[in-house]
């Protein structure tokens, strides 16, 4: 017997054991390694909230940081304020006066102003009373001859002179206690509901240099510094609220027709302590991978639509964007 078969007859079953327990070892590794046959790729995906505000202006003060929980209606950055403050100022003293104005035609003339013209009638009565004495003594007079009839006649003129004079300032003082005419004091109350609106309106941009979150929610990034320039809509704060949370995945065409909404999946990622349940809230109607040959029945698998499902708030804060998942259907 050679050497060779001497070697082929001691070492041949150990090479061929040795090839069984490399085929045995992939097929645990391959096994182990095989995803689930319900099992679906995603990621999750967040809806920012781009807080801004709609006035220009330095800003002063950030009262936030990023990756600070915060609640709704919590400052959020406030800019300068002192043209918008100094328009609500003028704004303001424009009612005032405006005002004034109204109150002023609606209770006529002031008491000072009445007594004037009560004294001009007091003395108008006693040129009408001295124009009448003339006149009685001058008819006396002619009827004697010691007056001229020119004299007559004049002193007829004066005593209807200061007559009409007294009617003139009765009048004027029944008119002085009258408030203004109609069509005075409505244009005077719409010029008062105009300076209103425009108070109102500076007032408004005023408010608008200091914004609180509109939402509960993550700061997930802050836009600029203290002291840098923010134009009118620029975001400043990215605010992302739990609920704006969802995971998106993508399912085969074979599977697209049998998911409904509101059904339940539940979402792995790495370094999750257990798996988070969501409920299926949209089902594309377009297909996201196209293959560049025409449709048919080898190619159709190739076919793949994206499912989008909503966790629930308490779960959500698990989650972070751009996270890669795991999905498995209930």
């Amino acid at each position: 017997m050679t050497a060779e078969k001497i070697m082929r007859r001691f070492y041949a079953p150990s090479h061929l054991l040795l090839l069984g327990l490399v085929a045995i070892l992939a097929m645990i590794l391959s096994g182990c390694n095989r995803q689930p046959s319900n099992a679906y790729q995603g990621y999750v995906e967040g809806k920012f909230v781009y807080v801004a505000s709609p006035q220009a202006g330095r800003l002063t003060h950030l009262a936030v940081s990023r990756g600070e929980t915060i609640s709704v209606r919590h400052p959020l950055f406030s800019l300068d304020n002192e043209p918008e403050a100094a328009a609500t100022r003028q704004a303001e003293q424009a009612v005032r006066v405006s005002q004034a104005r109204l109150a002023d035609l609606q209770t006529g003339k002031r008491p000072p102003e009445i007594d004037v013209t009560r004294a001009q009638l007091t003395q108008a009565l006693a040129e009408k009373q001295k124009a009448v004495d003339i006149l009685k003594s001058y008819e006396s007079q002619y009827a004697a001859g010691g007056v001229s009839l020119t004299d007559l006649i004049t002193a007829r003129t004066a005593v209807e002179t200061s007559t009409a004079m007294v009617r003139q300032i009765e009048s004027s003082l029944v008119v002085a206690a009258l408030p203004a005419r109609n069509q005075q004091i409505k244009a005077q109350a719409e010029q008062v509901a105009a300076d209103r609106a425009a108070f109102e309106q500076a007032t408004w941009k005023l408010q608008q240099k200091a914004i609180a979150s509109p939402r509960d929610g993550l700061v997930f990034d802050t836009l600029y510094r203290e002291g840098e320039w923010v134009a009118a809509g620029n975001p400043v704060v990215q605010v992302l609220p739990p609920e704006n949370l969802e995971v998106r995945f993508f399912v085969p065409e074979t599977l697209v027709g049998k998911l409904k909404i509101g059904q339940g999946i539940n979402v792995h990622c790495d370094g999750c302590s257990s798996e988070v349940p969501a409920t299926i809230t949209f089902i594309s109607t377009q297909v996201e991978y196209t293959p560049p040959v025409i449709y048919s029945n080898e190619n159709r698998s190739k076919l793949i639509f994206m499912v989008i499902a909503k966790p629930p708030l308490d779960k959500a804060a698990t989650l972070h964007p751009g996270q890669p998942l795991e999905v498995t259907l209930q």
